[in-house]
């Protein structure tokens, strides 16, 4: 339901009538409706795909005595794309944004279930072969939902999955034939994770890589999109400046609590709030880059158990669970959605877990023009997962030239 409403709110945005526009030569604004100004688009894939042996209970230690080795996936998926020649079709390689629905069968119903993933997707054209075919990309971000988790009892087997419902992430790489002006066909390579962002134990994740082939059917495109394009207008030149970010994000994990010589899951959920502060260098119409202000409490940091008191975990003073660190970001900034990456360290913090080398990939989704929502999830050294980053952000002194609402 939640991602549906982003998605009706995209729609709301780009279809109202009485809206600023950025003052950049050269940009004439279409009022048309939101149904006649884009392509709207409804597709089908098929996608078979190899599961990657990440554990034991993948690799043959279940209650079937086998592998689960393939998995299987079926696709309904609804977008908006821009109409050719256009501003925004230019700068954005065709681009084309909606909702998806996916249905998977990992071969074991009992034990993994059969998920259905609710998600957001937007892929565009990365190069040009011929009029009729290119070369794209694509990537779909939401949540996956009806697994069979592990469980003590009833399936103890499960070391991979901890949970009923868990975050899905794809992307991929994809040749797109127009056949005719309503049919296009794609076939590609993708890759698929599947995990809770520590949420709950076990979150060890599924991963799988496979192809996709599928066939798009276009409502309303227009015989000029089949043909070499032509262009009227130049492309107004991008206004360089620099933008300010700040996000606010909190979110829950569970840990890994050392006893004796290994590690038992904790007992509790963890509280983790936090914020991002960075002036952002805007390079270009699909590019910026800067350095982020990375505060966080940590709610789980430097958790300890007391040898010869059971399992009981004791949380430390407040400061050794408070950190400030500074990060490199790069965004890629597409219509609606901007995904983003970052390195960084901690420099100020209370030790034990703090220290380390942290990494952050996020998706800001766009809600105004000054303000977005935000999915992130944190990494530490590069393997160990740390907590989700899901909150609100701000944008300040954003002269971004937007052709897309």
């Amino acid at each position: 339901m939640a991602l549906a409403g982003v998605m009706l709110f995209l729609s709301n945005v780009a279809n109202a009538k009485s809206r600023i526009q950025d003052n950049v030569p050269g940009y004439n604004p279409d009022t048309a409706s939101f149904a006649k100004r884009f392509i709207h688009r409804l597709g089908v894939e098929y996608r078979p795909g190899y599961i990657f042996q990440t554990s034991s209970f993948l690799a043959g230690d279940n209650a079937q005595w086998k592998p689960f080795e393939w998995g299987y996936s079926a696709h309904l998926k609804y977008s908006f794309q821009f109409k050719p020649n256009t501003c925004a079709d230019r700068i954005y390689g065709s681009a084309y944004q909606g909702i998806g629905v996916g249905y998977y069968d990992f071969g074991s119903k009992e034990e993994l279930g059969t998920p259905l993933a609710i998600y957001l997707y937007q892929g565009a054209r990365i190069a040009r072969i011929t009029s009729r075919l290119s070369l794209n990309y694509e990537w779909n971000f939401g949540l996956s939902l009806g697994w069979k988790p592990y469980d003590e009892y009833e399936n103890m087997h499960n070391s991979v999955i901890g949970s009923k419902a868990n975050a899905y992430i794809n992307a991929g790489l994809q040749l797109n034939w127009m056949v005719a002006r309503e049919i296009d066909l794609i076939a590609g390579v993708t890759g698929t994770h599947f995990s809770n962002g520590n949420t709950k134990f076990p979150n060890a994740g599924l991963n799988t890589i496979g192809l996709k082939v599928g066939v798009v059917y276009n409502f309303n495109r227009p015989k000029e999109a089949l043909t070499k394009p032509i262009y009227w207008t130049p492309v107004p030149k991008f206004p360089r400046h620099v933008s300010y970010d700040l996000t606010l994000f909190g979110s829950w994990r569970r840990k890994g609590v050392w006893v004796g010589s290994g590690q038992i899951a904790s007992p509790d959920a963890y509280t983790v709030l936090g914020f991002n502060f960075a002036p952002m260098y805007n390079i270009g119409y699909k590019f910026r880059t800067g350095v982020s202000l990375d505060g966080v409490y940590d709610a789980s940091s430097n958790v300890y158990t007391i040898p010869g008191n059971g399992n009981e975990c004791y949380k430390p003073a407040f400061h050794k669970q408070l950190a400030l660190g500074i990060s490199g970001r790069a965004e890629y900034v597409m219509p609606y959605f901007t995904v983003g990456v970052g390195i960084g360290a901690n420099i100020l913090h209370g030790g034990g877990d703090l220290k380390g080398i942290y990494q952050v990939l996020s998706l800001k989704v766009e809600l105004t023009r000054s303000s977005y929502l935000h999915v992130g999830y944190n990494l530490k050294n590069f393997s160990d997962p740390n907590y989700l980053m899901l909150g609100i952000g701000f944008r300040f002194n954003n002269k971004y030239p937007t052709f897309h609402r």
